[in-house]
């Protein structure tokens, strides 16, 4: 099981950050019930863009229902 970094909500949208296998990366899973998504960032974009990283999570999920 991979160890958790940090997890916290966007809104409806339950974020997790948990470690690879590869010591720079990080899995972010994100997921509000409906719609599942996960990617790797380097922990360097975690530590330095995580509010960019926020902004474009947002807009992908919202994006999801208007297209709906």
């Amino acid at each position: 099981m991979s160890k958790e970094v940090e997890s916290y909500k966007l809104g409806d949208i339950q974020v997790v950050i948990t470690e690879t296998e590869e010591p720079n990366k990080l899995s972010v899973d994100c997921n509000d019930g409906n719609y599942h998504s996960e990617f790797t960032v380097s922990r360097y974009e975690f530590q330095n863009y995580k509010r960019h990283m926020n902004q474009k999570i947002t807009k992908a999920y919202k994006q999801q229902y208007e297209g709906e």
